[in-house]
This record gives structure tokens, C-alpha cells and sequence, in this order.
């Protein structure tokens, strides 16, 4: 007797759909990404937004309460809103539990002098204005890794090549990991093989994205990608919940982060915003449980990545010797 055949995860309404002659096409192989991380697992998870120790010490009791693995915690206010006490805090908390920490490296466009990033054209974006703003990101990151943090979030391309030419050369550590954030994700399958070869190890990619651009994507790199399933307003508040099987099958390797719509924001964060900060951080483990739900009962919650995986894999590079 034969093995039965393997389930295939079921679309939402499928089965009530088709009783009713609304069935929806077949899916296409051709559209499914062909890669997964280095570990094996095709998804990892990202809480993002947890802004210090306590709000990761929310985070952490959240997710072992409604069992929400974490691969990588985020941090979006930066390096320098942090002490080196509460940077190290986190960086111990993260490790005891096998847990990427990504913290926000340096000044960037919105909290600089420059008023071309406020004009209604948004000039200049969030990027680092000027020798001074990329060195104070250099000076995060020098400082952030000597502290023991392993992934840094960028938002400058400029930064970023630098960053990777610094790792190259052994002036942070090799195994550091570089983000690209969401404040400058890549919309087109040209500019995100860009962003890897100047030293991403994971892109960040608008939530706006139509399916059809993840495969186009996957046409041309393999570099991780991150992805809010449900994205922050000032990012555009899109929720994308049951969509999170698709874009897995079509973005892999992806990062899953569990953003937060209609709230208000909280960079840079300071003690004057503590409990909405708390409060939101642990609403977004809660939005990670329903996504993981949604996925459970689809039956498309298999090939998680190993929890504690951290590594991208191969990445095609920029030549750094030129």
C-alpha cells in the first residue's frame, strides 16, 4: 500500500467557494519562489518596533504565552536612544532565548535639519545627509556590535555599502547581519539585486507589493526578504493576513513581521510614550498568533525555519577591492 500523498494547503473560502461555482484558478508552480534559508525553512518571524529592554521583556512573555516563535526582534529609534546598559540587556535577553537582535543604526533624513524630506515631493528621503550623518551611523554600528548586537537595520544605501565594506574588513565583525529597512525598500526586481550586492542580507520590501512582484523578485535573487504582514500607517496600513501562505510560497525566504496598524508612532522612543509602546508590542505578538493561526488551519504552517537560524545564506556581491 502506497503513502498517501502529501496535503497541499488549502486557499481561504476554497472548499465553500467551489460548492458555489466560484472556485478560483489553479495555482501556478512557475510563481513559487524556488528558494528557502540556508538552515532549511522557507519563513522566519520578526516582532519589530521593541524599543528597549522592557518593551522586549513584553515581547519575550508574550511570545512564550501564546507560543509565538521569534527569529528576530527589530528596534526602530536607533543606537543611540540607547544606553549601553540597555543594549546589553536586550543583547543578553535575545541570546538566552537563540533570538536575532536588530538594532536602528544612526541619524536619517526625518530627524535631521535638511527640510527637503518634509516638502510634499519628500526629497532626499530617510537617507543620511552628508559625512557626518554616515559617520554617526558608522559610530552605532561600531558601537552596537562591540556590545555584542549581530544585525543592524540601514536606511542609506550609502551606509549600507559602507557597513559591508567595514565587515570586509574585519572593522565590525564578519558575521554581522545588515537590514535593509522598510523606510527605503525596493519596489522592482533591478534595484532589490542592487540592495544585496551592497551588503543586504535581508530587503525589506513595501507591503504594497502585488504578488506577481514577489515573483519577479525571486527571479533574480535569493537575498531574504522581510515583509510587514501588517504594516505600521505611516508605511500605509495594508493587512495582508491571508495572504501570508501566498506570500510565502511566492517570497521565500521571508521574514514575517507582525506590524501594527492604527497606532501611533513611537520613534524616537522615550519614557513619555511607554505604555502605548508596551501596549503595542504586545498586541503585535498577538497579531503574530492570528497570522500563525491562519496558517495552522490553511495547513501551510510547515517549513519554519530552525528557530535561532540567523544566516542568509550565499548573497552575490559588489566587488569591495575597487
Amino acid at each position: 500500500m502506497t503513502d498517501p500523498s502529501p496535503s497541499v494547503p488549502r486557499r481561504p473560502g476554497e472548499q465553500a467557494l467551489a460548492a458555489l461555482g466560484l472556485g478560483a484558478p489553479a495555482l501556478s508552480p512557475a510563481d513559487a519562489s524556488p528558494h528557502s534559508f540556508p538552515e532549511g525553512g522557507r519563513w522566519r518571524t520578526e516582532v519589530p518596533s521593541v524599543e528597549g529592554p522592557e518593551a522586549l521583556a513584553v515581547v519575550l512573555k508574550e511570545s512564550s504565552r501564546l507560543d509565538v516563535p521569534i527569529h528576530r526582534i527589530s528596534q526602530g529609534s536607533g543606537v543611540w536612544m540607547l544606553t549601553d546598559a540597555e543594549i546589553t540587556e536586550m543583547v543578553e535577553a535575545t541570546a538566552s532565548r537563540d533570538i536575532e537582535l536588530c538594532l536602528f543604526t544612526g541619524p536619517r533624513g526625518t530627524w535631521d535639519i535638511g527640510g527637503s524630506v518634509r516638502s510634499d515631493s519628500r526629497g532626499g528621503g530617510l537617507r543620511a545627509r552628508g559625512h557626518d550623518a554616515v559617520a554617526g551611523c558608522v559610530e552605532d554600528a561600531v558601537r552596537a556590535t562591540e556590545l555584542g548586537v549581530q544585525c543592524l537595520l540601514v536606511a542609506d544605501e550609502g551606509v549600507l555599502w559602507t557597513l559591508h565594506r567595514a565587515r570586509v574588513a574585519g572593522i565590525i565583525p564578519a558575521d554581522t547581519t545588515l537590514k535593509l529597512s522598510a523606510l527605503v525598500g525596493p519596489v522592482n526586481p533591478a534595484s532589490y539585486a542592487v540592495y544585496e550586492r551592497l551588503g543586504a542580507d535581508s530587503v525589506n520590501v513595501p507591503s504594497d507589493l502585488t504578488l506577481d512582484h514577489l515573483t519577479e523578485i525571486r527571479r533574480v535573487s535569493a537575498a531574504p526578504m522581510d515583509m510587514y504582514i501588517e504594516a505600521p500607517d505611516d508605511l500605509g496600513g495594508y493587512v495582508r493576513m491571508y495572504e501570508v501562505a501566498e506570500l510565502i510560497r511566492r517570497g521565500a525566504p521571508i521574514y514575517l513581521k507582525f506590524g501594527l496598524s492604527k497606532a501611533p508612532g513611537i520613534y524616537p522612543y522615550g519614557h513619555h510614550l511607554r505604555d502605548l509602546t508596551l501596549n503595542t508590542a504586545r498586541e503585535r505578538v498577538r497579531r503574530g498568533r492570528l497570522a500563525l493561526d491562519l496558517l495552522a488551519r490553511h495547513g501551510a504552517d510547515g517549513d519554519m525555519a530552525p528557530l535561532g537560524s540567523r544566516t542568509p545564506g550565499p548573497m552575490s556581491r559588489f566587488d569591495t577591492s575597487s
